[in-house]
């Protein structure tokens, strides 16, 4: 588990540690941080976290399967995901299971997000707290999929799949629907 943060300046050193890439990825947390309460960045966090983790399997299907990209990404944006199918796709695609202390310190910002969005009162602490966890998550993530892939879904991707020769759509709809997602 992450060590505790106990302020807002203890939550930018957090923020600084972090790779160049996560920086980048989560630009306006700094300023969020200073200029509104705490629950909007949160909720900042946790949409550029979905829209990561709908990257990382995204570039997974395209740079590993070499699924057509204009398809994937129809596939992606239609899909509904779940938190437990985002973990079942993404070893699908990918072929391993996110790292178990990735997944752990997801799951207590998540819950932290859920009393939030659900208009429950929690404190700035374990606000800050689940901020912390959702970086060292997506660090995570990079960290994983770079190392075996060279991918790195919280940064930039430009061009992350290469030339290679891609499927053509009928093969990929069979691929991508085959992987579980829900494509007509």
């Amino acid at each position: 588990m992450a060590k505790m943060i106990k302020s807002k300046p203890g939550l930018l050193k957090v923020y600084k540690a972090c790779s160049k890439e996560l920086q980048d990825y989560f630009a306006h947390l700094p300023k969020l941080l200073e200029a509104f309460p705490m629950d909007v960045s949160l909720a900042y966090m946790f949409a550029r976290l979905e829209l990561g983790q709908n990257m990382a399997l995204y570039c997974g299907a395209v740079k590993l399967h070499k699924a057509n990209a204009e398809l994937a990404r129809t596939a992606l944006g239609s899909h509904h995901m779940t938190r437990e199918g985002f973990l079942a796709l993404y070893k699908t695609v990918f072929g391993f299971d996110l790292p178990k202390a990735a997944r752990d310190e997801l799951k207590i910002a998540e819950d932290t997000r859920d009393t939030v969005m659900h208009g429950k009162p929690t404190s700035d602490d374990r606000i800050r707290n689940a901020i912390g966890n959702v970086l060292e998550y997506a660090e995570a993530i990079n960290k994983q999929l770079h190392e075996k892939h060279k991918l790195r879904p919280f940064g930039k991707l430009r061009g992350f799949s290469g030339r290679a020769k891609k499927l053509d759509k009928r093969t990929t709809r069979f691929l991508l629907k085959g992987m579980g997602f829900n494509i007509a």
